[in-house]
């Protein structure tokens, strides 16, 4: 350590650089790998996050804080070496002090560190680099990126800047950075437009609901209740939903799983519900009051109307204003429960959005031997620099026998290159 510390000293502006560079690259390549579990690592977008380490972090920040700041504040080394007692008295070096974060922080990197770092990202990861278009990118997310950034470099700068030496700035700002660069690159690492019809990245949070959104097994029955399949649809209004969970809370139900959504004017929801046994006649009319002649029970109830009773065992009615409902008992004691699987996983797909996406995914998992469990997919609106609209879907699945693996991930691999969409498994654990 006292050799590194000597080197710091020694050859201030060389160690930025180097240590800039290693550190920026190393934080990218963790995101990549641990945060977005990426298989295959982005060189572009890793080499993108080293040259700005390299040339701007270590080089361009240790002329601006270095000789820069120290000929327009020319006590500001005095004053960091100071103890905390003589800092309180100095009203000129604490004015200095602010003096250096405001500029730091309200000019320095809104006009230039966050420029710099987009026009460089897309001129490494883009095949015709912009920097109009990089700068256009900034501007939308200006608000963001610098609330991120002050919570982070305002305590920070202040440190800095009133007790570094002015040799440690830049390793105490490249220190900094190991936590602001995972965090960079976490938000800002993806290609905001695909160049081609391949997905490849919006914001940190479309990323994350595309790429991650969290999907687990299905529900397991609990032998000791009741288990309700219901379903509701009609024109969509205000408060469906506070009247459909309402009628289930007071009757005793607890939903477990639902689905909702809203579709044009119509609206769709899919939910189970629990409930003890003896609620569960209950819960029933409550949900269908047509299924008693109970006064009660029928008296007051916007959903009240005819009974209706299918072949499938499900019991509904349809209300005046054209909702309707439909419930099935489910009776897990009536199930011989599913053999554990051998394999349990979770798949993703995400890319343009084209017909025929899922089908050959599904089609894809089918020929390996399994099963899709619990599926979600989404189609997300183009974004604010006029992209393509994009799809993605998230599959839980098992499978009786556990896949080839290799041969599963070549498949998946094929599938993104004949749709030009981007693929990933992973595998998770057995049930229980």
């Amino acid at each position: 350590m006292s050799a590194i510390l000597a080197l710091a000293r020694s050859r201030p502006f060389a160690f930025g650089m180097g240590y800039s560079l290693m550190k920026t690259a190393g934080c990218d390549l963790m995101v990549q790998k641990v945060v977005e579990k990426r298989e295959n690592i982005d060189w572009k977008r890793n080499t993108a996050f080293a040259s700005f380490g390299l040339f701007y972090l270590g080089g361009v920040q240790y002329l601006l804080y270095v000789p820069i700041f120290g000929r327009i504040f020319p006590n500001a080394a005095n004053f960091a070496s100071k103890s905390i007692p003589d800092k309180l008295k100095d009203v000129k070096g604490i004015r200095d002090l602010f003096s250096q974060v405001f500029l730091d922080q309200m000019v320095h990197h809104p006009l230039l560190y966050f420029p710099v770092f987009y026009t460089i990202k897309d001129f490494v990861t883009s095949d015709k680099p912009d920097p109009f278009r990089a700068v256009t990118e900034y501007s939308h997310n200006i608000k963001e990126d610098l609330v991120a950034l002050w919570k982070v470099w305002i305590p920070s700068t202040f440190l800095n800047f009133a007790f570094m030496p002015m040799w440690a700035r830049i390793p105490w700002v490249a220190s900094t950075s190991l936590i602001w660069t995972c965090i960079l690159s976490a938000m800002r690492g993806g290609s905001e437009v695909p160049e081609q019809n391949v997905f490849a990245g919006v914001d940190a949070t479309t990323m994350e609901l595309m790429t991650r959104t969290v999907i687990g097994a299905a529900p397991v029955l609990d032998a000791t209740q009741k288990h309700l399949l219901v379903f509701m649809r009609g024109f969509d209004r205000p408060g469906i939903v506070s009247s459909l969970s309402k009628q289930i809370f007071e009757g005793g139900g607890s939903i477990t799983t639902s689905k909702m959504m809203s579709l044009g004017q119509e609206f769709a929801v899919i939910m189970h519900v629990s409930c003890p046994p003896a609620k569960l006649d209950e819960l029933k009319c409550g949900l269908c009051p047509s299924l008693t002649n109970a006064p009660k029970a029928a008296s007051g109830s916007r959903l009240q109307t005819h009974l209706t009773r299918s072949g499938s065992g499900m019991d509904g009615h349809t209300a005046p204003d054209g909702v309707h409902v439909s419930v099935r008992v489910i009776d897990p004691s009536h199930i011989d429960a599913p053999p554990t699987p051998a394999f349990v996983g979770k798949v993703w797909l995400t890319g343009v959005d084209q017909p025929g996406l899922l089908y050959h995914l599904s089609q894809t998992l089918s020929d390996q031997g399994l099963s899709i469990e619990h599926l979600q997919t989404e189609q997300h609106m183009p974004n604010r620099t006029g992209g393509p609209q994009l799809f993605s879907t998230h599959c839980h699945v098992i499978g009786e026998a556990h896949p080839d693996m290799v041969a599963l991930k070549r498949s998946l691999k094929e599938l993104e290159g004949k749709l030009g969409v981007a693929c990933s498994i992973e595998t998770a654990s057995v049930h229980k």
